[in-house]
């Protein structure tokens, strides 16, 4: 089965994914890969998808996450770097141990975790993607007590492997989410 289209893509998030924030937060990580593949030359339609499905299965089983999705993935003979890359993204969690092998798994093993602080700095601070300074979003990084839940270790392993700062990734998610206001 090849990849499915965009909209294909979104009611396969739905059938799977009921929470908003969980929807909301597939669709800014498909945002900011697709970025990242235009910047990179790279297949942008993959990269999306990938954002999009990245965390399927997460809402039903958060303690296996991502093995369902990596046996769905092959099972509908999805790309082996969609699901390599779904598998590096859980780096550290349920026993993955997978570090990423391409620029799609860094981009998103350095975006998934940044897009949440992202959210969480809009709920506070009513302001576009688009008009996000680097410098406030880097001190939300730091501020651990800041949404707390996110690793930013998992972002600084991502932008390494990417081979950004952690600087110049920040800007390149808000120059790609500008568009997603």
């Amino acid at each position: 089965m090849p990849l499915p289209t965009k909209d294909e893509a979104r009611q396969l998030l739905e059938s799977h994914v009921a929470d908003d924030y969980q929807r909301y937060h597939a669709r800014m990580v498909a945002t900011a890969l697709e970025g990242y593949a235009l910047l990179f030359q790279a297949d942008s339609h993959l990269w999306f998808i990938t954002g999009l499905l990245h965390d399927i299965d997460f809402e039903q089983h958060p303690e296996t996450h991502p093995r369902d999705s990596l046996r769905w993935f092959a099972e509908w003979n999805y790309p082996e770097d969609l699901i390599h890359a779904v598998e590096a993204h859980a780096y550290g969690y349920n026993g993955c141990t997978t570090l990423p092998r391409t620029k799609l798994a860094a981009a998103l093993l350095a975006t998934d975790e940044l897009c949440g602080i992202f959210y969480a700095y809009r709920k506070m601070n009513p302001v576009r993607f688009g008009e996000m300074k680097v410098s406030s979003i880097k001190k939300k990084i730091k501020d651990t007590a800041f949404a707390a839940k996110v690793d930013r270790a998992t972002i600084v392993k991502g932008c390494e492997h990417l081979g950004v700062t952690v600087d110049d990734h920040v800007a390149n998610v808000i120059k790609f989410l500008a568009a997603f206001d």
